[in-house]
């Protein structure tokens, strides 16, 4: 399945991007352009964290343009099913990205694992690379080496730099306790330039924000990810051990940089409670939502109100 069509993010006048690919806020130099794959997640349940990233980014100068017709990467799971498709389809998207002429940026953390290993297999001689090539053949593409991917929260971090993003904060979130959680992909060794034990990607931006980023030592732990459907309970112990840890550390939000993460850790704060006894009543909210709040954006553009454990509660000593 295929998207050609792009949402229109719920923002204000103020906040839109003037046309679609010159997102560059007015009167910000651009620092770099992207092609943008959105993948799934941020085109339905994670609305809040496609807006968020595309907002902030462009405030900071940073021009995503969304590939045009894209199709699902497959996510992780595709590989239980059908090696060679789990391959095609990424490698449909770094298909495009390269006809587009610019380094592809990825916000959802599963998407950015798939395309990696598709990436992988293209640019070096697995028996799986003539075979994905002839299938992108008979669909009229081609994929010339590896593309250059690109998670946004590097993006931020390293082609922004925390000097510009300190420069452009317009609300300090200073005195805001938040945990840190990059999941079990983010920092995978073959991917990324990440410590996969100990990333500090989040904990950097964050704290140049002005939040207080508090010692999170879960932050690499899985959530779970889709077993939710056919393990739930071991997937509700995952995320109760999760939200413990950051009750402990007297963190007030949990920041993530996965949907999956993001949806397991917010949408079942209340079997988790029923489960284990406990009242944890924790917002997780995604660092872009925090970054474009810091950045003047609105509550609303941002979409904090789209979580199932409110964080404007939070936020509104800073309005």
């Amino acid at each position: 399945m295929t998207s050609s069509k792009k949402v229109s993010p719920v923002t204000t006048a103020a906040e839109k991007p003037r046309r679609r690919g010159a997102s560059t806020a007015e009167g910000v130099p651009p620092v770099v352009a992207y092609s943008f794959f959105p993948g799934c997640s941020l085109h339905s349940t994670a609305r809040e964290y496609h807006d968020s990233v595309v907002f902030s980014l462009a405030a900071l100068g940073v021009d995503l343009q969304e590939v045009d017709d894209w199709n699902c990467c497959g996510a992780t799971a595709l590989s239980s099913t059908g090696t060679l498709l789990s391959y095609v389809l990424p490698a449909r998207v770094l298909a495009l990205a390269q006809e587009a002429g610019r380094p592809l940026a990825v916000a959802c953390n599963s998407c950015f694992v798939t395309l990696n290993r598709a990436n992988a297999v293209l640019d070096g001689q697995s028996e799986w690379r003539e075979r994905v090539e002839n299938a992108l053949r008979a669909i009229g593409r081609t994929v010339q080496g590896a593309t250059e991917i690109r998670h946004t929260l590097s993006i931020l971090r390293e082609d922004v730099g925390l000097k510009r993003l300190r420069q452009a904060v317009q609300r300090p979130l200073y005195g805001l306790r938040v945990a840190p959680y990059y999941g079990c992909q983010f920092s995978r060794p073959r991917y990324a330039d990440a410590n996969p034990e100990l990333p500090v990607e989040m904990d950097e931006v964050l704290e140049a924000i002005g939040a207080d980023v508090v010692r999170y030592d879960r932050k690499t732990k899985c959530c779970g990810g889709a077993l939710m459907t056919t393990k739930e309970d071991v997937v509700l112990q995952l995320n109760e051990q999760l939200l413990r840890e950051a009750q402990a550390q007297g963190a007030e939000l949990i920041a993530v940089c996965c949907p999956m993460c993001q949806m397991n850790l917010d949408a079942y704060q209340g079997k988790i409670n029923n489960r284990f006894g406990t009242r944890y009543n924790t917002p997780i909210v995604y660092y872009s939502q925090l970054v474009g709040f810091a950045l003047g954006l609105s509550e609303e553009s941002m979409g904090f109100s789209r979580g199932f454990v409110p964080a404007t509660r939070h936020l509104r000593r800073y309005a």
